[in-house]
């Protein structure tokens, strides 16, 4: 393909990307975004591979085949329960790639380097693609270049180490507290310092030792960081960590001359870092709070909770719902991880069949995934009209005369309002306790998540229906009149 022709392509694609973000802003256009976007990376690739300067064609095409295949047989086997957690991963290898690009960037400058000081004409050299542009570059453009190779590396290797601890504590490999090695943010402090010294001395002529040695410190920096916060913000750290893989993606763009990555980049950076600010306001959290922080401590000493839990069994619930008028459900996690979510639809379609009014309340943060109970729900043939926003639905807790909590702990938890020592204090959450009736469907009496007690569990109007949850809504469809 010629330069010209590839250009064109990559417009067509920039435009096929931005139009999958913008029809992921709803359920009803998130399918239709999901082929714009595979369009527009079917494009994008095959205008690169076949691009001028383009050499190892066999290898380019087995790579490109090795990870199609690899790609099928995970998505094929993640359920979406385990979708944060795949999102973490691949995260992940965005920020690797960044760094062996950034790396092999500097290999390559060397290279031409030395074949400049031995006289070697250009022609002589037989240089192609990414190589030929070294070649052309003058010394400011080489400045530049290093300054380029230093943020691919350093955001990329954050990126990296940060995405793998993410998807341990989401997949519940590594705990979900808080943890920091002695010294906490100053630690971190120092070795951004440390980062910034070796960029300068690379930039300075110091040799390639220094940009292996800053993508270590700075694989420490993801690694720590991310270690440090708690359970609940784990949605936020996945939107912003897909912010970082797209600066780190735009880096490259940068690097190797790439105008098509260079906007993919910009788009995955900006929106996630549009969506982390978006979160971090429905939290009433800051989103540097979030990053040098995060939930799952403990501020001061917690309020003591009174009273007890009190169970109730698939007989007293159905016999609340026939006599309500109006039902919210707020859906967590536990809906997920039982696979809950058909079984919902048929009780919201027998409920809605008796006449009744039935709506869902979702939060920002629900699941472990912005929009996680939305796909759900959307899967389950849920009807998108009743589906609402937290902030579109709090004020209709008061009149109404059932609430369910399938799987919630934190978005539910009223010491986010009442308890100004509780972790997560000043959260927004759903206000299900002001409902006449509140039941809490869950497998025990543990703690959530972020591993915070929960005094919605203890309330006088609250009755804990334990169990698995889409056995416990199998075991009320037969009831309900």
């Amino acid at each position: 393909m010629s330069a010209g022709f590839v250009s064109a392509v990559y417009i067509a694609a920039s435009i096929l990307f931005i139009l999958a973000l913008g029809g992921l802003r709803n359920q009803e256009s998130a399918k239709r975004a999901i082929w714009y976007g595979i369009a527009g990376m079917f494009l994008a690739m095959i205008a690169t591979i076949f691009g001028p300067g383009v050499s190892n064609l066999f290898l380019i095409l087995v790579a490109v085949g090795a990870g199609a295949v690899a790609g099928t047989i995970v998505a094929g086997r993640v359920q979406m329960t385990e979708m944060p957690q795949l999102v973490a991963a691949l995260h992940s290898f965005v920020g690797l790639a960044a760094v062996f690009i950034g790396l092999n960037a500097d290999v390559m400058l060397n290279a031409v380097n030395e074949l400049k000081a031995a006289g070697t004409a250009i022609g002589d050299a037989e240089l192609t693609g990414f190589g030929e542009r070294l070649w052309k570059k003058d010394v400011t453009e080489i400045a530049i270049l290093k300054v380029e190779v230093f943020l691919g590396i350093f955001i990329g290797a954050i990126t990296f180490t940060g995405s793998v601890v993410a998807f341990g504590k989401l997949a519940g490999k590594i705990t979900s507290k808080p943890e920091k090695l002695p010294g906490g943010h100053m630690l971190n402090l120092a070795a951004v310092l440390a980062c910034l010294v070796l960029g300068v001395l690379y930039w300075g002529g110091a040799g390639a030792w220094t940009m292996v040695l800053m993508a270590v410190i700075a694989g420490f920096i993801g690694w720590h960081l991310i270690m440090g916060i708690g359970g609940a913000d784990m949605p936020v750290v996945v939107s912003m960590l897909n912010s970082y893989s797209g600066w780190a993606a735009a880096a490259i763009g940068f690097t190797l001359g790439n105008d098509l990555l260079i906007v993919t980049g910009a788009l995955v950076g900006s929106s996630g870092a549009i969506l982390s600010y978006i979160m971090c306001r429905a939290m009433n959290r800051h989103f540097v709070s979030v990053i040098l922080g995060g939930f799952g401590g403990t501020a001061g000493p917690a309020q003591e909770i009174e009273g007890e839990m009190v169970s109730i069994d698939a007989d007293g619930v159905a016999n609340a719902l026939n006599d309500a008028d109006s039902v919210i459900i707020v859906p967590g996690y536990g809906m997920a991880v039982a696979q809950a979510q058909n079984s919902v639809s048929e009780l919201v379609r027998k409920l809605r069949g008796a006449g009744k009014e039935v709506r869902f309340g979702i939060h920002p943060v629900a699941g472990r995934l912005p929009g996680h109970m939305n796909v759900l729900l959307a899967e389950a043939k849920v009807p998108y009209d009743i589906v609402l926003e937290m902030e579109e639905i709090n004020d209709d807790f008061p009149d109404t005369d059932v609430s369910i909590v399938i799987g919630s702990n934190d978005i539910v938890n009223p010491a986010a309002q009442e308890d100004p020592n509780s972790p997560i204090a000043g959260m927004p959450v759903l206000e299900v306790w002001k409902a006449k009736q509140c039941f809490v469907l869950k497998r025990g009496q543990g703690t959530g998540y972020s591993g915070i007690e929960n005094p919605l569990f203890f309330r006088d109007n609250t009755r804990m229906y334990y169990g698995d949850a889409k056995a416990s809504i199998d075991a009320l469809l037969p009831k309900i009149d």
